[in-house]
């Protein structure tokens, strides 16, 4: 539901399978018990948007803070890559993927907020 406004145009980057697969295995969840935990779901899901109006493509990429649709903070780093709140790093393995209401940028690892 949080992507559904028609108005708006949205940044998603979007972790590959095998990202969400490393992810279950680094926090010990199942794919059921993560699925179940409504509100840790959607809040790793909308750290995955970055918030506001104007899709990013990566030419516009520039190192620094981002704030994601969750409110917090992911930062680019000047080597161009994304670091989530937990310190760890993530590389985007495919950019400006066009999407109806926005752009898409695969990752390999999946972005934890605090």
């Amino acid at each position: 539901g949080a992507l559904t406004d028609t108005g708006a145009s949205y940044t998603v980057l979007a972790p590959t399978n095998a990202a969400f697969a490393a992810a279950l295995q680094e926090s010990g969840m199942t794919k059921a018990q993560l699925f179940a935990n409504k509100p840790l779901l959607t809040k790793i899901l909308t750290y995955h948007v970055i918030k506001g109006n104007t899709p990013v493509y990566q030419k516009h990429v520039k190192p620094g803070n981002y704030t994601m649709m969750s409110n917090d903070t992911l930062v680019i780093t000047p080597q161009g890559k994304l670091m989530d709140e937990m310190g760890r790093t993530t590389n985007i393995v495919k950019t400006d993927i066009a999407a109806s209401n926005g752009v898409v940028h695969v990752i390999d690892r999946v972005l934890m907020p605090r």
